[in-house]
């Protein structure tokens, strides 16, 4: 049985999971809202969130544990587990659905580097293109993308994640870069969905 490290404080993450058998987490279109209401109940009192992307199969999520995460009842991996859990039960009931959702327990993997961040960025948003949802990930509407480059309200780390980059016009034109599998896997190892 694998050990699971908990989520330390003031350090990111690249959370990520996928539906058992790699079946849908998301049936309909209300159920990525629903995931997100979750999520912002959860997930918004332990991590500040930099980008997000929900895919039909699996999601992905960059984050940073706040450093400070006694605001929160419960310490960030319970929180990010009771979250989970809340969205498989919801999904459970609406579907007349038993069992586990999720493939397994939620993975986690620490950013170690400003070029890690910003290509993993990238890559979040890009991932619709990859599995063929989309041509243009800009046409999917389940990402971050269109909040961190917009200026309206959002609960995520904008001035943070367009700091790292640079800029607004730079976050934009970075994205327009496809990222090559060989130089994310340089940076990241081999365990990205």
């Amino acid at each position: 049985m694998q050990t699971v490290i908990p989520l330390k404080p003031g350090r990111y993450y690249h959370i990520f999971d996928r539906g058992v058998n790699c079946e849908n987490l998301f049936i309909e279109e209300r159920n990525y809202a629903y995931f997100l209401s979750l999520y912002a109940l959860h997930i918004l009192p332990v991590a500040e969130t930099y980008a997000y992307c929900l895919l039909r199969n699996h999601f992905h999520i960059l984050v940073r544990i706040n450093p400070a995460p006694e605001i929160s009842p419960y310490p960030p991996s319970k929180a990010f587990n009771n979250f989970l859990t809340a969205y498989a039960k919801g999904i459970n009931k609406a579907y007349n659905r038993t069992g586990a959702l999720f493939q397994h327990h939620f993975s986690r993997k620490p950013i170690s580097s400003n070029q890690y961040f910003t290509t993993l960025v990238r890559y979040i948003h890009q991932n619709p293109c990859k599995h063929g949802f989309v041509k243009d990930f800009r046409d999917w509407p389940f990402s971050s993308y269109h909040e961190l480059a917009s200026k309206a309200y959002t609960q995520l780390a904008r001035p943070t994640v367009l700091d790292w980059f640079g800029n607004p016009d730079e976050f934009q034109r970075s994205h327009s870069k496809p990222i090559r599998e060989e130089d994310f896997r340089e940076i990241i190892g081999n365990d990205k969905d």
